[in-house]
């Protein structure tokens, strides 16, 4: 019987943490190669984790658990004692032979193994916060992941080469298992949904054109999953997710856990719907009122807030975007000490 709970995931990691560094700086690639994705970007610690955990609370408080991912550090504020909080360290759910890992990767493609995970749950990158009201709908109905099914292009970016290999890759994999065309045909209602952005219909009507996959839009906001979808990639693709998790640092031969979204959505195992009409995604430049304008916005419910692979007047930006969250999310929430 299909459970109702449905738990949120986020990772997170303290890049300023000397003991963390000190463990990565033994696995370091310093020779710049353009084959890893090691940028500082990845790791550095905005100190907004606080307003991720008060948007939950309160925009979200049907919520059943909430799994914090960790290399070991904890924020001092956060209280751990917390009913609904569940600290997960790496070492606790991460097969060994994979650690230590600095790869997020490895950390995604093992979520399903967390001790106490509800068959429904949500996955979260910590830039990604809860800015309004959201309902379990909003990610789950009926038992399904709620998703929306469009083609996008693969896009040869020299800014981030890494990504755009991670991306064909999964592609590459989706393709194994599924025919464009036969899957159009069998789902035409879920590529052509009555709601979903008119720039995607453009898009799925312009890949009807070419046989084969070249790639999937995937929003970059929260990810809704069944366990029983990591269960099945892993059974089907034991030898690549294993090469994939034996990366230390995120490598242009991995795949990533769009890929289970994907294979859901390409499976039929999803709830067809409009997932971007109260998303704002943005990338943090040196000035942001754009950003901050849409977190005090009610039409905007969740945003990501990510940090770009580009120089950036980083103590300007991480100030801007404190006030801004800070504007809509002023109160302590229980999740934090007294």
């Amino acid at each position: 019987m299909q459970e109702n709970k449905i738990d949120f995931v986020i990772t997170w990691v303290d890049g300023s943490d000397k003991s963390w560094q000190q463990e990565k700086s033994k696995y370091d690639l310093t020779d710049g190669s353009a084959e890893v994705d090691n940028a500082n970007e990845r790791y550095r610690d905005w100190e907004n984790l606080k307003y991720w955990f008060r948007g939950v609370e309160k925009y979200a408080p049907w919520v059943h658990k909430v799994h914090f991912i960790t290399w070991g550090h904890l924020p001092v504020w956060l209280n751990t004692a917390h009913p609904k909080l569940n600290i997960v360290c790496h070492e606790d759910y991460i097969p060994a032979k994979y650690l230590p890992t600095f790869n997020s990767h490895t950390i995604e493609w093992n979520m399903h193994r967390i001790e106490g995970l509800s068959e429904q749950f949500v996955y979260f990158n910590d830039d990604i916060f809860l800015t309004g009201p959201v309902k379990a709908e909003d990610f789950f109905q009926n038992g399904k992941p709620c998703d929306m099914l469009a083609f996008q292009p693969v896009v040869a970016n020299p800014a981030n080469p890494v990504m755009s290999h991670i991306y064909l890759n999964n592609s590459l994999v989706i393709s194994k298992y599924f025919s464009k065309r036969e899957n159009v045909r069998k789902q035409k209602g879920n590529y052509f949904k009555l709601g979903y952005p008119g720039l995607y219909f453009f898009y799925n009507l312009l890949e009807l054109a070419f046989p084969l996959f070249t790639g999937f839009y995937t929003v970059h906001g929260p990810s809704p999953f069944l366990k029983e979808t990591y269960c099945t990639l892993w059974e089907k693709e034991e030898e690549l997710l294993d090469e994939t998790c034996s990366h230390r640092f995120r490598s242009e031969s991995d795949v990533s856990q769009y890929l289970a979204r994907e294979w859901q959505k390409l499976s039929g195992n999803f709830h067809a719907q409009n997932i971007t009409k109260y998303f704002r995604y943005f990338d943090v430049k040196s000035d942001n009122p754009a950003l901050a304008k849409a977190i005090a916005s009610p039409k905007t419910r969740i945003a990501c807030i990510n940090d770009a692979n580009e120089p950036i007047d980083f103590t300007q930006a991480k100030r801007q975007v404190t006030a801004a969250l800070e504007q809509i999310l002023p109160e302590k929430s229980e999740f934090e000490k007294s």
